[in-house]
């Protein structure tokens, strides 16, 4: 994390003193090996009274701003339960939930299950939330900013852009709680559910804004060898989840579209030198297959 520039630098530097402070002031017990994820670290404690939780010390930045808000609103319904925040120290205390993630399930039925997490999830918003709206109106500006040169087919840009405008202005975009980045990581085992929702991205949003997350990650595995196919099989998944939820197909499909085209124009937009896991020729390729994928 240390390596993504000089504030991240900081934070990390700043971690060791933070948990400290934030295990003392909740009489918490340290309970197992730290680990982290993109942007926070997951300490497992033992509250005063001994039960099991873990603390999670986060990156400040504004898609994680309101994840607080989203587990209170759920109150442990298809979601992590959330014991104790700390918004001014980007720090939660959540219950815990076991290891095993979907990320070894089959494709589709995974896709199923985290559909299945859709209804639990979407309830009406918090007037705190970030609009969607707001979101979908700014990035219809800046890919119609994209210069001819970019990476990217001019048709999918221009596409997208108009998506979004439209989207934007459509009332039903805003009003839903919704996930953002629900995908096969995010979702935990857990004893009293099979599965359950964590780390959360959250926006008042569009139910139909959900499926995409589900599409580009595990992509890799689509084109292994005994697969079908790429395009199969992520259409295979963008159906399992949108039969499942009930979604309206031609939405969720803009969405998806809108997207795809979004993840690429933030790649773009990458401080030059940016560790990425993923090369930006693959990234780009990524993108522009499973928009495409979702519309042939």
């Amino acid at each position: 994390m240390a390596r993504r520039g000089a504030d991240w630098q900081r934070w990390v530097d700043a971690l060791p003193a933070r948990v400290d402070a934030l295990v003392e002031d909740w009489q918490l017990r340290p309970d197992g090996t730290p680990t982290h994820g993109q942007a926070a670290l997951v300490v497992p404690v033992r509250s005063r009274s001994g039960a099991p939780a873990v603390l999670k010390v986060g990156w400040p930045h504004e898609e994680a701003e309101h994840e607080h808000l989203a587990l209170q609103r759920w109150a442990g319904r298809g979601a992590v339960r959330l014991l104790r925040a700390d918004p001014h120290r980007s720090a939660l205390l959540l219950e815990r939930l076991h290891d095993e993630t979907l990320a070894d399930a089959w494709d589709v039925e995974a896709c199923e299950v985290v559909a299945g997490l859709y209804a639990d999830l979407h309830v009406p918003a918090t007037p705190q939330l970030r609009r969607l709206s707001v979101c979908a109106a700014r990035w219809s500006d800046a890919l119609r900013a994209l210069p001819r040169q970019a990476p990217l087919p001019r048709r999918l840009v221009e596409q997208a852009a108009s998506l979004a405008a439209d989207l934007a202005g459509d009332p039903d975009t805003d009003g839903t709680l919704v996930h953002a980045d629900l995908h096969y990581g995010n979702v935990l085992a857990a004893d009293r559910a099979p599965w359950l929702a964590i780390d959360p991205k959250p926006l008042s949003g569009d139910r139909h804004y959900e499926p995409a997350p589900m599409l580009w990650n595990r992509f890799e595995e689509l084109s292994w060898p005994g697969g079908t196919g790429v395009r199969d099989g992520l259409r295979r998944r963008f159906h399992a989840l949108v039969d499942t939820a009930g979604l309206d197909e031609d939405r969720a499909r803009d969405w998806v579209v809108v997207r795809m085209l979004v993840l690429a124009l933030e790649r773009l937009q990458d401080p030059r030198g940016r560790e990425r896991l993923v090369p930006d020729d693959e990234w780009f390729t990524l993108c522009i297959t499973v928009a495409k994928a979702v519309q042939d």
